[in-house]
């Protein structure tokens, strides 16, 4: 006879088809970060954009509340092996920040608060794919899970939902972020199970 372990698991693909390969269906909210949270608060926090040209478009958090804000039910993955079906976010679209930032570039790094880095194509970012959150399950998003905003790229493993987002800056080439250059495929797609190089 097997041994069930009840610790960091849930129901695997095999009972519920709506969860990519190799992920378990989890009821929390795991929190994983590659450093200590930091604390930021909204009157400090700020989010740009920045062209190959240098153009530097910005936001306070003044700014991004004035903004089109949406309601976002979405399934997250982590490539740690976690799903969670059905959460619930806020937040203002990607659609929505790039609309007067012209560049010709088609990949982009976001920077956070804390110094981390992850890589996303420009049209992983755009098309209704991409937000910046700061709600989650109708509270302000709590700071360890990227508070006061994070980016949210549900369709891709969750480390390219870049916790406590600063900016993105425009690159030419697909240049590869903090996990990516320690390992981590350059796309990582959770239905290709792109989770490692």
């Amino acid at each position: 006879m097997g041994i069930i372990s009840r610790g960091f698991s849930g129901r695997s693909r095999e009972h519920n088809p709506e969860l990519p390969p190799g992920q378990f269906l989890t009821e929390d909210f795991p929190v994983l970060s590659a450093g200590p949270t930091p604390r930021i608060d909204t009157d400090e926090w700020e989010f740009t954009i920045t062209t190959e040209n240098g153009t530097v478009h910005r936001w306070s958090w003044a700014d991004l509340m004035a903004l089109p804000i949406e309601d976002v039910a979405t399934d997250i993955h982590c490539v740690t092996r976690w799903s969670k079906l059905g959460t619930s976010w806020r937040g203002v679209s990607l659609d929505t920040l790039f609309a007067g930032v012209d560049t010709g570039y088609g990949y982009t790094m976001a920077h956070s608060y804390g110094g981390y880095t992850t890589n996303v194509p420009l049209a992983d970012l755009l098309g209704g794919k991409a937000w910046v959150a700061f709600e989650f399950d109708g509270q302000p998003l709590d700071p360890e899970h990227g508070g006061p905003a994070r980016l949210l790229v549900p369709h891709l493993y969750f480390w390219k939902s870049a916790k406590w987002v600063r900016g993105i800056e425009m690159h030419k080439g697909d240049d590869p972020g903090f996990w990516e250059q320690n390992g981590y495929n350059i796309y990582g797609d959770p239905w290709l199970e792109q989770r490692y190089s």
